[in-house]
């Protein structure tokens, strides 16, 4: 055989079988596209604070902040000593400390949500009006003077009967609002609370839809969290993973999924004292909740501790290690999103997710580079690891617990080529151009 030429290589099969088996599978094909997405690849907040709609105010963001770094003053104030009650090493206590204050005074909240629900109650309409209007104004200023928080929004009252109009009322004077004074921000978030039905979530879209349509807008410019609150949200009447059609009856709108804790605790029979993110019947809600969200593109977020860090700094201290150790757990389990009550909760969130990040950015640099150069190591990892891989290095971007210069240094790793390999075409993991 001369240079060059290659063996002829045998079949059985005619090309016809390849374009029928492809003409079979074509409305599959398109289905799983649809319905499957991915991730939008887009920054996923670390935690969403919500804010009662009344105690809500230009200087909130500021005011956590401050509250936050004081709390560190008086029980935490050098890194031994914070280090000393959450069980850091030396080397990494140092970094995680400078990095925690540095965030407390540049972004200390990345995601509110002005509440209009729990947090809020039922007022006279008149004055939950005037409240919605003002929440938007805010946020509308808060956006123009360069201070908003990353994502903002609202949560209203739910599509039960009884509340039903109240929350289409409040949302509608919220975004016109907003409308009204610039348009709707970048961030955006809004939240809809105790679904039990998938057709709740319809009604929501076509709310949406209606107020697309009123004012002008591009269809599905706006999208809403689903708050799991319920078990029927977990598990319908037919046996079937409700949530999982709630995120097709949201028609593309769905951004995320949000585990309300304590509301499904008590929907379960779980008494007051064991309600917690840690529990086993939490434990099975997210973890159906994460397997329907897979994929989608829709995001999944753990809920809160109902323990806050107050009074004297033992029980303060106390507070904080539950916070973190939950924490932690969240984010080994891949809910890389929670909520957080207080502002005492900020110190312990941003040290969980900073040190979860840091203890292995090194070894995922590395494993990631050398997956990258084809080169050898004492791993072998698969496409979908290098996605996963660089999925984490660039949380660890976004939420401030890593520079992109550490990475660029020893790994020559890029923030362009992390996104390559987070976010590969569909059906591609090699993260090849």
């Amino acid at each position: 055989m001369g240079q060059g030429q290659r063996e002829r290589v045998a079949t059985s099969l005619t090309g016809a079988v390849g374009e029928e088996i492809g003409g079979f599978l074509a409305p599959v094909d398109a289905e799983l596209e649809r319905r499957y997405p991915g991730d939008p690849g887009t920054r996923q907040p670390v935690h969403t604070v919500y804010v009662p709609g009344d105690d809500f105010a230009a200087d909130t963001l500021r005011v956590w902040g401050d509250r936050a770094l004081a709390a560190l003053d008086e029980h935490a104030p050098d890194a031994a000593s914070f280090a000393a009650v959450l069980g850091l090493d030396g080397a990494l206590a140092e970094d995680v400390y400078s990095r925690v204050r540095a965030k407390l005074e540049r972004e200390p909240v990345e995601d509110l949500r002005v509440d209009f629900e729990d947090g809020y109650g039922n007022r006279p309409d008149a004055e939950e009006d005037e409240t919605a209007a003002r929440a938007a104004r805010l946020i509308a200023a808060a956006h123009a003077a360069g201070t908003a928080a990353p994502y903002m929004g609202v949560r209203v009252k739910c599509m039960e009967a009884a509340v039903r109009d109240r929350g289409i009322r409040t949302l509608d004077i919220f975004l016109t609002g907003l409308m009204d004074t610039g348009g709707l921000p970048d961030g955006l978030v809004l939240t809809l609370p105790k679904v039990t039905y998938a057709e709740q979530v319809t009604a929501m879209a076509r709310l949406l839809d209606a107020f697309e349509k009123a004012r002008g807008l591009e269809p599905g410019r706006i999208g809403f969290e689903i708050q799991i609150e319920t078990s029927q949200a977990v598990l319908a009447a037919d046996g079937t993973a409700t949530v999982a059609r709630m995120i097709q009856a949201a028609q593309g709108r769905a951004t995320g999924l949000h585990y309300g804790t304590f509301d499904y605790s008590a929907c379960l029979g779980v008494s007051a004292a064991h309600q917690a993110s840690d529990h086993p019947a939490a434990d099975h809600a997210k973890a159906v909740m994460q397997v329907a969200a897979a994929g989608t593109g829709v995001r999944v977020s753990d809920g809160s501790t109902n323990v806050l860090p107050v009074g004297p700094t033992e029980q303060v201290h106390d507070a904080w290690r539950l916070h973190y150790g939950l924490t932690r757990r969240a984010l080994a389990r891949a809910y890389y999103q929670g909520w957080d009550m207080h502002p005492g909760h900020l110190p312990t969130r941003y040290a969980a997710v900073f040190a979860f990040y840091r203890e292995g950015f090194a070894r995922a640099a590395d494993r990631l580079a050398r997956y990258a150069g084809r080169a050898g190591g004492d791993v072998m990892d698969e496409p979908a690891t290098a996605k996963a891989l660089a999925g984490y290095l660039l949380r660890g971007l976004d939420c401030g617990a890593l520079d992109i210069t550490e990475l660029a240094g020893p790994s020559g790793l890029s923030r362009a080529v992390l996104e390559q390999f987070a976010s590969p075409r569909h059906g591609d993991l090699t993260g090849s151009a």
